[in-house]
């Protein structure tokens, strides 16, 4: 075996990170680790985690004031790191989306837009996941088909959720992953208060909760 095939073996092993810097001022090892914390979420094509992200960074290292350190350098900049989907992401910032759509049309949007059914739907599972089809089409006053599910399920948005314990134990639904990063969202819990909802005539709780109609909903799929 030849000195390079044996400095390259098919089961070498990677050196291992030195995450810790302790060779390094303190300024110089902040500017290291917001260094590699950028570049991974930058090379990443879905939102990364806090656990991926201290792989590259010292145990004491504060990830929260990185990022807003990092946030605070890219302020001029068209783009900007966003929480979504319980991690960060490079998004390009919404005043230039009118610039992106003009350059590439309606190819550079990866996602097909929403009708209002699907729209309208996908926001029911996302305020009562898990939800079954039966319990959506009761909310609507009429059957929500297979396929306006299989629309959600086809771009990821929902997913299956556990059985439900009515009879024949049908699936349920609940939104994904990719329902928050589409639409910005760290968490459910970022969702816009259901009194703000009810408020703008969207949705009505006491009537979805009796099975009834969602106010506002009926008059616009009609």
């Amino acid at each position: 075996m030849s000195e390079a095939s044996a400095r390259h073996k098919p089961n070498d092993q990677p050196a291992l990170l030195d995450t810790e810097l302790d060779h390094l001022p303190p300024e110089l090892r902040w500017r290291e680790w917001m260094g590699r914390v950028e570049a991974v979420i930058f090379a990443a094509s879905e939102p990364v985690t806090r656990s991926v992200l201290a792989r590259v960074v010292g145990r004491n290292c504060n990830l929260e004031l990185i990022i807003d350190d990092i946030r605070a350098e890219l302020a001029g900049r068209p783009y900007e790191l966003v929480a979504v989907a319980g991690g960060w992401q490079h998004r390009t910032k919404k005043a230039f989306g009118d610039v992106i759509r003009s350059a590439f049309g309606s190819a550079g949007q990866e996602a097909k837009e929403l009708s209002q059914a699907e729209a309208l739907v996908l926001m029911c599972i996302a305020y009562f996941q898990p939800i079954t089809r039966g319990e959506l089409s009761s909310f609507f006053g009429k059957e929500v088909s297979r396929d306006l599910i299989g629309v959600l399920r086809g771009q990821e948005l929902i997913a299956s959720g556990p059985r439900s314990p009515q009879p024949g134990a049908p699936y349920t639904y609940v939104t994904t992953k990719t329902f928050l990063s589409q639409f910005g969202l760290d968490t459910l819990r970022q969702l816009p208060d259901f009194e703000a909802l009810e408020d703008a005539g969207l949705l009505s709780k006491e009537k979805l909760l009796a099975g009834g109609i969602p106010a506002g909903l009926a008059n616009r799929e009609g």
